[in-house]
């Protein structure tokens, strides 16, 4: 295995369970403790990780998510699973506002075969999927640029959002929590995620699998902020009774 693909393998592992144990990993990938020693550094430099004794921890538990970059690389499947769902949903001429998530830009890649779109969205990422798609109206919310997300925020994104009107907004968020609701990483992203379901006829919540049961630092709303649900498989049954009875219809892949 090529470095570069064990450390996605380790980047994925260190976010699905919040630590790692340095001897077990080397024994996994049969490299040097050493080796895996410069991986765990390499997670800390890019702001995954916080290095301890015998391994690592994720860095700052739910309060960052990390960057952009990585983001989009990782658990790319599911992803793939929730925007081919998405697809099904969204028709010719629908408007959409879609946010800043990284899920978010598979689904709208998983839209290229319609002709007429229209798209208000705060993310740069975005921005480029959707350049040279003939017959999509593409509006930028623009404002105030927040480098770490690859989106804007800020008073004027809120108020571009607000001066329109979508038939859905298509959003993600770090973490789907019994207790919370919805939750994410970031005050002013999820101050533009709220902005967006106040303007749609229906909000979409774009969540793998891994998302559930995990918390956040920002409360983006209760369950039922949304009106569907989309995950790449079946929740465990105690999730699709509390989204039933929150009235959040669920899909999900095979």
């Amino acid at each position: 295995m090529l470095a570069a693909e064990r450390r996605r393998v380790i980047m994925e592992r260190i976010q699905a369970t919040g630590q790692l144990v340095g001897s077990a990993l080397s024994v996994e990938f049969q490299v040097s403790e050493e080796t895996i020693r410069r991986d765990l550094e390499w997670l800390e430099k890019e702001g995954i990780a916080t290095r301890i004794y015998g391994g690592a921890v994720l860095a700052g538990t739910d309060r960052a998510a990390p960057p952009y970059s990585i983001r989009k690389n990782t658990n790319i499947e599911p992803k793939v699973s929730v925007a081919r769902i998405l697809s099904r949903l969204v028709q010719e001429g629908d408007t959409l506002m879609v946010d800043e998530s990284s899920t978010a830009a598979y689904a709208v890649r998983a839209l290229r075969h319609l002709k007429r779109l229209t798209l208000i969205t705060n993310s740069l990422e975005l921005l480029r999927e959707a350049t040279g798609q003939e017959g999509w109206h593409v509006i930028s919310t623009g404002g105030t640029l927040k480098p770490d997300v690859l989106a804007h925020v800020g008073p004027h994104a809120l108020r571009t959002v607000s001066a329109y009107h979508a038939r859905y907004a298509i959003l993600s968020c770090r973490g789907i929590n019994s207790q919370l609701g919805l939750a994410d990483s970031d005050d002013e992203v999820v101050q533009v995620k709220q902005a967006m379901v106040a303007s749609s006829d229906c909000a979409i919540l774009l969540a793998d699998h891994r998302k559930f049961d995990r918390s956040g630092f920002v409360a983006l709303g209760k369950l039922d902020l949304v009106d569907k649900l989309i995950t790449d498989c079946a929740p465990d049954p105690q999730w699709q009774e509390r989204l039933q009875q929150a009235g959040v219809e669920l899909l999900y892949g095979e």
